[in-house]
């Protein structure tokens, strides 16, 4: 048991350092913009199903609340975490709509959209980018594997080099955090 703990912590490890080494430039690109839309009054909205819904309500409550440092709070909104939408715009337009709608009714120009799904194949989260883009939101996907569709639609892909779930989230976690960080720190300016 102990050997299956230390592999699975090692294969994290390897599998999010691998995908630090193929995104750092781009990571560092996409905080730069978002700080820039935060500048300009945009908001964020993210969106996925199962855990990466719980990935973006984790990283919205990071940006609304805080993540390291006392500031503002930053416009944010998790599309997967008011059940009313939710059950609402499932049964009356089908589960495919889910984020389309809901980004339809919140997102305007200039706003960020990250849509996070291990597999780039969801429907509806492929359907909530298709609607971010119509609307003119700069569009962010986090997948892994090959990609899948998600990583050719958006403006910015994050493929994590694994067919793993748990390890394409776990990487998906970091490279949120690791967001929040550089964005307050441009917002705010290095802590000496």
């Amino acid at each position: 048991m102990k050997e299956l703990a230390l592999s699975a912590f090692a294969e994290s490890a390897t599998v999010k350092q691998q995908f630090a080494r193929d995104h750092a430039d781009r990571i560092v690109q996409v905080a730069t913009l978002m700080v820039a839309a935060f500048r300009e009054g945009h908001k964020v909205l993210l969106f996925g199903n199962g855990g990466s819904a719980t990935d973006a309500a984790h990283l919205a409550a990071e940006f609304v609340g805080r993540y390291k440092r006392e500031r503002a709070p930053l416009p944010a909104l998790a599309l997967a975490t008011d059940i009313a939408a939710i059950t609402c715009i499932a049964n009356d337009y089908g589960y495919d709509e889910l984020f389309a709608r809901q980004v339809r009714a919140h997102g305007q120009k200039g706003d960020v959209a990250i849509a996070i799904s291990t597999s780039g194949n969801s429907p509806n989260v492929l359907k909530g980018v298709d609607a971010a883009k119509a609307c003119g939101l700069i569009t962010i996907g986090w997948t892994g594997g090959t990609g899948g569709k998600l990583a050719g639609l958006v403006d910015y892909p994050f493929v994590v080099p694994s067919a793993v779930t748990a390890r394409i989230q776990e990487s998906h976690i970091t490279l949120g955090h690791v967001l929040c960080e550089l964005i307050e720190e441009q917002l705010l300016g290095k802590i000496s």
